[in-house]
């Protein structure tokens, strides 16, 4: 019997789901023992529910293929089967709170990619490089579910990778105001450019919620429990975003300017980002990337093309910092918004709340 924990997607036939199968190949700690999915996909092996639609530029793995597909509905079949779950189906926000709680009352907990239970109070929402002290909400949420290992913890919008950690990390000189401008990658509205060709050569200049996202999801990564809520930052900076869609296939791009209390150094700031760390590092957790933030000096990076892997898509780019005219700084970064924005950030909150005692063999 592997010592491994048996790990559960549900909505494993998705671009998400499809990005946690390829990570999760030969992972030290997790093994994908049951893959679920809508109905219309149930009771067909893997390779066959996906077909011709393997969006990931990896092969299937060898392991997932002859795997059956589950109901994702049949909440008590599939749950008996895992240790807990990652969670990235495709469902109104009502059917999703309703169905990972389900799955969390069955004592199976949900580690979710998805939006719905971001503003829950009792679920922690994050990133954990900034706020893993968040994960101590768990047990409130627990008494809330009449649970003793289930609960839900969710990870944040893809596209406040590229520029809440590098907030974070300048918080003692307390950034006051925020501008951003995020240019955010196909792949994100789970689209390659075979599905969405008209994508190709063009922008479009609005993301349905995705400004919304931007700019309050930060104050809740930077807030605090209280009551046994996770109350938001009320002493954050003040964040205005504009997210437009732009044909790139990986990889969201921020252009971000920056006031701050207090008036630090263009040096001071790089030393700041580049020595951030957190209990990822400390613990040297499977996926934590060794630098979590890295600075390029090149005038042309970070870029895409060259960059979107960094630390194998777990760690995120900035450059071009430089003082500004109206603003006191600005600078442009650049996360995998499926690897460290989606799967991969999910697969690090996991790793740590195992680390923590949390998940653990049912």
């Amino acid at each position: 019997m592997s010592e491994k924990l048996r790990v559960g997607i549900l909505g494993g036939t998705g671009m998400v789901g499809q990005r946690f199968i390829a990570l999760l190949e030969k992972h030290p700690w997790f093994e994908v023992t049951t893959i679920a999915a809508s109905p219309r996909s149930a009771g067909k092996t893997y390779e066959e529910a996906v077909g011709g639609r393997w969006k990931m530029d990896t092969p299937m793995p060898e392991a997932v293929k002859r795997i059956i597909v589950h109901n994702v509905n049949e909440v008590e079949k599939v749950a008996s089967t895992v240790d807990f779950v990652f969670s990235a189906v495709d469902m109104s926000k009502e059917e999703i709170r309703a169905i990972e709680e389900a799955y969390a009352k069955t004592e199976t907990p949900v580690v979710s990619n998805n939006s719905a239970h971001r503003w829950t109070p009792d679920v922690p929402m994050m990133v954990p490089e900034i706020n893993p002290e968040h994960a101590a909400v768990i047990e409130y949420q627990r008494k809330r579910l009449g649970t003793k290992k289930g609960f839900i913890a969710v990870k944040p919008n893809c596209s406040i990778q590229s520029y809440a950690p590098v907030l974070t990390a300048w918080k003692e000189f307390e950034p006051q105001e925020v501008v951003v401008t995020t240019y955010q990658a196909i792949s994100g509205a789970g689209k390659t450019f075979q599905d969405w060709p008209e994508m190709v050569g063009n922008v479009i200049p609005y993301i349905g919620g995705e400004e919304e996202k931007s700019e309050q999801e930060p104050l809740r990564l930077w807030g605090a429990i209280k009551d046994g809520k996770i109350e938001t930052c009320v002493n954050g900076p003040r964040i205005t975003s504009q997210c437009i869609r732009v044909p790139v296939l990986n990889g969201h791009t921020a252009a971000v300017f920056v006031n701050f209390k207090k008036k630090p150094s263009k040096e001071e700031l790089i030393q700041k980002m580049v020595t951030f760390s957190g209990e990822p590092q400390a613990l040297k957790l499977p996926s934590a990337p060794k630098q979590f933030i890295q600075y390029l000096e090149d005038d042309n990076r970070p870029q895409v093309t060259l960059d979107v892997d960094y630390e194998n898509g777990m760690g995120i780019s900035i450059g071009r910092l430089r003082e500004d005219s109206i603003f006191d700084y600005k600078f442009v970064g650049l996360s995998h918004n499926t690897v460290r924005g989606a799967a991969g950030g999910a697969i690090l909150c996991a790793e740590l709340l195992k680390a923590k005692g949390y998940i653990t063999k049912k």
